[in-house]
């Protein structure tokens, strides 16, 4: 028994080391430059200027755009997954399958490169305008502007949010909606009343893996927003590249943290069962 004990933790060891090196120190250091200043005394200054103007600004303006394609992506993403979760048909399985294997395709492509390729389609000079200008129509100027950061985040986040749904949805027993319509639920009542429920874990699921990258992104906001429009995750990247303040960045990257905890509880909350997980 002690020699099966002693053989499950040295296989667990190799996973231990990599949480300690790859979590649990680098959240130490966050924690360490958030909590102190450039003479290593704590303060909690760096952690309450996000309250200044500029700071309380762009985390404001990240929190509404993430909220915006949040619940873009969750308008998007019910519909096609109630298609593709159908039991009825099942014939159809094939082009179900190609359904979701187009939306899970652009996950194996690199994220920046995406967010590139929706740069050169939006910009003035782009595929798109020539494309409108071709046709003698007016040009999409959407580039640089609040539209193409939210047309961008629904791009690379609409994946985490069908996917949750799908997996929820296939896991509601079809006799439980049968028995629904034989005591005379219509399609609404059914949607209200049974499936919508219990795939509501789902639902959480899909929107605390779309909010949470959302509101910390700063790739999308910089290539599709240009220099015009700063996220709070843009602030926090400039902080520890550009402005070289460690202490500053950590700090408000701790709010973001509080944000980020806040979800998860929510989320866990309500899935939890973990029906919306997606393997």
């Amino acid at each position: 028994m002690k020699n099966h004990k002693l053989s499950r933790q040295m296989m667990a060891a190799p996973y231990t080391a990599w949480i300690i090196l790859f979590i649990v120190v680098p959240l130490g250091m966050v924690f360490y430059y958030g909590l102190t200043d450039k003479t290593g005394a704590f303060t909690l200054e760096n952690v309450l200027d996000i309250m200044s103007a500029e700071h309380a600004k762009a985390l404001w303006y990240a929190l509404g755009l993430s909220l915006i394609s949040t619940l873009i992506c969750f308008l998007l993403a019910y519909p096609l997954a109630m298609i593709l979760a159908d039991r009825e048909g099942n014939a159809k399985l094939n082009r179900h399958s190609l359904i979701l294997l187009i939306f899970i395709l652009p996950m194996w492509m690199n994220f920046l490169l995406r967010t590139l390729a929706w740069q050169t389609l939006l910009e003035k000079t782009g595929v798109i305008n020539r494309i409108l200008e071709f046709f003698h129509l007016p040009s999409l100027q959407i580039i640089n502007t609040p539209y193409a950061i939210i047309l961008g985040m629904v791009y690379n986040f609409l994946p985490f949010m069908v996917l949750p749904i799908y997996n929820a949805l296939v896991k509601i027993d079809p006799n439980v909606i049968s028995a629904a319509q034989d005591l005379g639920a219509n399609r609404l009542q059914t949607f209200l009343r049974i499936t919508f429920p219990l795939s509501l874990g789902g639902v959480i699921s899909g929107i605390t893996m779309v909010f949470i990258p959302a509101l910390t992104t700063f790739v999308i906001s910089k290539l599709l927003g240009g220099s015009k429009i700063l996220l709070i995750g843009n602030v926090i990247e400039e902080e520890f590249t550009l402005a070289s303040n460690w202490h500053l960045g950590s700090g408000l990257s701790i709010v973001l943290m509080l944000f980020i905890i806040l979800n998860m509880v929510v989320s866990a909350i309500f899935d939890k069962e973990g029906e919306g997980n997606m393997l």
